[in-house]
């Protein structure tokens, strides 16, 4: 029991650590690109005004209401009130817009497109990966090379492929958008096809790159496995594959474990490459929207959100691996 003790209070330690970084460095890094976002919001607001005065004074009041006239440590002071109580104020982009409501409206579009897109793929990898390891011979040499080239082809480029190939030429799917542009969202039957529709491009090009690297990573974990003393020992005492199987592929589960939660913490971070390609409405473009117009708060709130999501699913999974792998124990107790 001690060994799990402190093997939790190390992690514990070193997640509020990482904690208090992410929150200094998702206020200060947006703040540090070149620009004034308050005199380009300003601009908008006195286009036809002559008098410079009036101009100046229309800057320091927005400067006064987003505190950008205020020290810099007076201003993290204040971001970390707000960030406590929910507030992450307004958007510099999409004024007078509170960011809350613009990653509400966009937040669900990338969890739908890219949590499943992660599961499946992830299962149909280590699947193939794990079955390429076993059973070797003809499947091993058709999995191992089309797992490696879709695994290095970029997101990118699969996104463009399926586009090209599905969207363009084939006509099978809408190339752009969440649903159809001239339809209001809505629970009837046409808008849950339109959403349907638009949703296979950006999720099939998620699944296919997930799929390679998972394959290549599984299939070397099992290959390390079998070839293991356990297995060797169990074989020449007659223990049949299928009951040692089960322990192989258990441990070599454990590293594809802990990139399945890294992929699900950043899901949003990789939101933004198929979201841009399909016009996709979610966090990614968001995001891409929000740097293109140096919209500080809404940076900070997405970023923040990404930095979350992987510090939390590294700290889950990390304490996870102390209660099932026991050579996590032995090695605290030593």
């Amino acid at each position: 029991m001690k060994g799990y003790v402190k093997y939790f209070s190390g992690k514990l330690v070193w997640f509020l650590i990482t904690l208090v970084a992410a929150f200094v460095l998702n206020f200060v890094l947006p703040r540090l690109m070149p620009g004034d976002p308050v005199a380009i919001i300003t601009q908008r607001t006195v286009q036809g005004m002559a008098s410079q005065a009036g101009i100046q004074k229309v800057y320091q009041q927005y400067a006064e209401l987003f505190g950008t006239n205020k020290p810099i440590h007076e201003q993290f002071i204040i971001y970390i009130q707000n960030i406590l109580k929910g507030d992450f104020g307004l958007s510099f982009s999409q004024y007078p817009r509170p960011v809350a409501d613009i990653l509400k409206s966009s937040i669900w579009w990338t969890v739908a497109l890219q949590f499943p897109a992660i599961i499946l793929g992830w299962l149909i990898g280590n699947t193939l990966g794990a079955l390429a390891a076993y059973l070797k011979k003809g499947f091993d040499k058709v999995i191992m090379p089309v797992s490696i080239f879709i695994s290095n082809l970029p997101a990118f480029g699969m996104a463009v492929v399926l586009l090209v190939i599905f969207g363009v030429k084939l006509a099978w799917f809408p190339t752009s958008g969440g649903y159809g542009f001239d339809m209001i969202p809505n629970l009837s039957w046409g808008f849950i096809w339109s959403v349907i529709v638009h949703y296979q491009l950006p999720f099939w090009s998620i699944v296919l790159i997930a799929i390679g690297g998972q394959a290549i990573g599984m299939r070397s974990m099992a290959i390390y496995e079998l070839n293991a003393d356990y297995v060797k020992y169990s074989r020449f005492l007659g223990i049949k594959d299928r009951t040692t199987i089960k322990y192989v592929f258990r441990n070599a589960m454990l590293p594809q474990i802990t990139g399945l939660a890294l992929s699900i913490g950043t899901m949003i971070g990789g939101a933004l490459v198929a979201e841009v390609i399909f016009s996709y409405p979610g966090l990614g473009s968001t995001i891409l929207t929000a740097v293109m117009g140096q919209d500080y708060p809404l940076i900070s709130a997405v970023t923040l959100i990404i930095a979350l999501m992987v510090l939390s699913a590294t700290f889950l999974i990390e304490i996870l691996y102390g209660f099932i792998d026991p050579r996590i124990k032995a090695a605290q107790t030593d």
